[in-house]
């Protein structure tokens, strides 16, 4: 266990007192980043800090100037980030301090996660804790030396001024704390091989979700603490585990948590999505961030869940959300955009968190009329909804039925009412200043809105939604994979520049392979095929067998990081080895099912007392011990018969289909001349065929 780091003394208290107002619009100045295409970089473009990105050629000149890098990393929709530019990196006498002693980095931590991910490693060893802004100070050699999030003027001079003097007058000692410190990023993110371990048994895998289950929050769902974040990786598996195990209590935890959040603050009732997470047990006030990285997978959990349960509660939450991705992030390529801000102006001219989003009582009944006393019990216009300020976050605790029948009427007709309500307020809403749009596309990001938009269509049965997914992955094609299959991280305004990080190839690859699931169309299964045999030769490590998060084609950083816990977004490679594991199943003999297998031994030790944060790596612990079907239709009403398989909720299989012979040996000398057959199959090996998905859906069940 690597001993926690001490910050040097200079390190300031984190301090978050301030209300932000409008940055001011001024081209007094500008820096370098008016070249760049990150709305968050250009937002710094205008400030009399000497801003530079992230490049080589910044770095080397550090390194000959001798100066320190100071290094600032947020986001666009980072409300914290706003608040430390207007009161330091707008200000002038901050700005020279800064120029005459540092270069300055401005980095977009959406657009480049892997320096984002060392820097965070390192203000965590230092501090115990991090965040956004993150703010590192390196010597030129880009090793860290000191960092804090948020801090105020005064502070912000003070620190600075301390460190300029300390780096001048003994760099000896920042020199020996930064190799130390770097050396200990290192260590924390080393991976073992572990060759001889035996793959996770179920009866382990049991004894892991029962440790788990212990912090699970029975009544309002999620976790037993404040802030709450969604986590979908974590109830996809707990459901895939519950339904492959006849789990019947955890899936009624994994439906309480699914409709606590529906029914909370964090889905947006009026314009539908999903804000980063709740600050509160109840699901409530949120921070009002809306970010793609979380509509993609929450879209796909409640499809899902509604594949389960037919619970029509999932099916609008999965319509309402995919409506707010169209309406307000979709480009007219077919890419999606990264995110709303959560900070607009309010009424006042002022930009205020939630500004766009909160209503007061007074508004509602003035806007509702005789549908208010209604309104305000469906919603909470009380008490249990009243946010700060007067101000209320709208939010459910009780089912239709319980409202219907206190105002005596149908529920069809509260439907009804509660629908043209909503309208109303969005169409009011509409009126006000809108948050800001984060337009860069990234690629990642789009390949989980992607599979969210398939499994829509894959359950929903909507075409809608299926024809956006195509067009995404078309644009995905045109403007992302280069002609070796390496990818692009980014595109905005016609441009791609920064080159993809593993979680891309992972995501992606992740995503076409579901695309082919409910098309048949072989180039999608080409194409996640080869994106995980680039990735194979530019980001393995030989030693480990895992994957790192960077290519070996990419300029060198102080670490080449191996991710492997599951966050917001499960880590690359546990969707690597996923999709690894799937195409094993499609191709036996290329070796992908033993590198899947290692994987998860390298990882598995920390399944018991951290299970949370390796859900998705569980999933192929079931794979590897419970029957994983490959399912092929063949003949000429494949299409329709695979349509009609993928509604039902299979989680440990894999679909394929070919009018005769496809592009796998599952599909090959199958073919029967007028007639279309469905074979259940597992490892090649193959069930008598059937002629019906419901059949062939029997014979997995049975």
């Amino acid at each position: 266990m690597i001993k926690r780091i001490i910050l040097l003394s200079v390190i300031i208290s984190l301090n978050q007192g301030c209300t932000q107002k409008t940055s001011k619009v001024t081209h007094k100045h500008t820096n370098a980043l008016i070249n760049e295409t990150s709305p968050y970089l250009l937002q710094h473009a205008h400030n009399p800090v000497n801003w530079e990105a992230w490049r080589p050629e910044v770095l080397e000149r550090a390194k000959k100037e001798d100066k320190p890098l100071l290094i600032s990393i947020g986001y666009s929709s980072c409300h914290w980030c706003h608040v430390m530019e207007k009161e330091c990196f707008e200000d002038e006498e901050v700005a020279q301090m800064m120029n005459d002693n540092f270069i300055n980095i401005k980095i977009d931590r959406e657009e480049r996660p892997d320096v984002d991910q060392i820097y965070m490693d390192a203000i965590t060893m230092m501090s115990g804790n991090g965040g956004w802004p993150l703010n590192i100070v390196a010597l030129p050699d880009g090793r860290p030396f000191w960092g804090a999030t948020y801090v105020p003027k005064d502070n912000w001079i003070k620190s600075l001024q301390q460190l300029i003097e300390l780096y001048q007058k003994d760099k000896s000692r920042i020199v020996k704390y930064a190799t130390d410190l770097s050396n200990g990023i290192n260590a924390i993110n080393l991976v073992e091989h572990k060759p001889d371990s035996d793959l996770f048994t179920i009866e382990q895998l049991d004894a892991s979700v029962e440790n788990w289950a212990k912090h699970f929050d029975n009544f309002l769902g999620g976790y037993k603490r404040a802030p709450k974040f969604m986590m979908p990786n974590n109830w996809d598996f707990l459901m895939h585990y519950a339904e492959t195990n006849n789990k019947p209590e955890l899936m009624e935890q994994v439906d309480v948590t699914l409709q606590r959040i529906a029914f909370g603050g964090v889905f947006d009732h009026v314009g539908g999505g999903f804000s980063r997470y709740s600050v509160d047990t109840k699901w409530h006030v949120p921070h009002f961030e809306k970010m793609l990285y979380d509509n993609g997978p929450l879209t796909s959990l409640y499809a899902r869940a509604y594949a389960v349960t037919k619970n029509g509660l999932y099916r609008d939450v999965v319509e309402r959300t995919i409506a707010f991705v169209q309406e307000e992030l979709l480009d007219e390529d077919g890419g999606f955009y990264s995110s709303l801000d959560a900070d607009s102006l309010d009424e006042n001219g002022e930009l205020e968190e939630g500004a766009y989003y909160v209503w007061t009582k007074e508004q509602l009944n003035q806007l509702l009329g005789a549908d208010f006393d209604i309104f305000k019990d469906y919603y909470n216009i009380n008490s249990y909804g009243l946010w700060e300020h007067g101000n209320y976050v709208l939010i459910r605790d009780k089912e239709d039925a319980e409202i219907a029948k206190k105002h005596n009427i149908s529920i069809d007709e509260l439907k009804g009412k509660m629908r043209d309500a909503l309208q109303i307020l969005k169409e009011e809403r509409a009126k006000r200043s809108k948050p800001r749009l984060d337009d860069k596309i990234l690629t990642s990001w789009n390949g989980l809105m992607l599979s969210g938009l398939i499994d829509a269509y894959r359950y929903l049965g909507n075409r809608e939604y299926l024809a956006m997914a195509l067009k995404n992955g078309e644009f995905l094609e045109k403007e992302m994979i280069k002609e070796d299959y390496s990818l692009f991280r980014n595109h905005k305004d016609g441009k791609s520049d920064i080159d993809a990080f593993l979680e891309d190839y992972a995501i992606v690859s992740e995503a076409f392979l579901s695309l082919y699931e409910v098309t048949f169309d072989e180039k999608w299964l080409n194409h996640s095929k080869k994106l995980v045999e680039y990735a194979k030769v530019h980001f393995l490590d030989p030693k480990s067998g895992m994957f790192f998060y960077t290519s070996d084609a990419d300029t060198s950083l102080i670490r080449r990081s191996i991710e492997t816990v599951d966050k917001e977004i499960s880590s690359s490679n546990s969707i690597m080895a996923k999709n690894l594991l799937k195409l094993h199943k499609l191709y036996p003999d290329e070796g992908y099912g033993d590198m899947a297998k290692q994987m998860l031994r390298n990882v598995q030790d920390d399944f018991v007392e951290s299970a949370q944060g390796y859900a998705n790596w569980m999933n192929l612990v079931l794979f590897e011990n419970q029957n994983f079907y490959e399912i092929a239709v063949v003949g000429e009403n494949y299409k329709k018969l695979g349509k009609e398989i993928s509604k039902t909720y299979i989680p440990n299989s894999i679909l394929v289909g070919s009018a005769k012979d496809g592009p796998v040996e599952l599909l090959t000398n199958r073919y029967a001349e007028g007639e279309t057959f469905v074979y259940v199959c597992i490892e090649g090996t193959c069930k008598l065929p059937v002629q019906t998905a419901d059949k062939a859906v029997a014979l997995i069940n049975n």
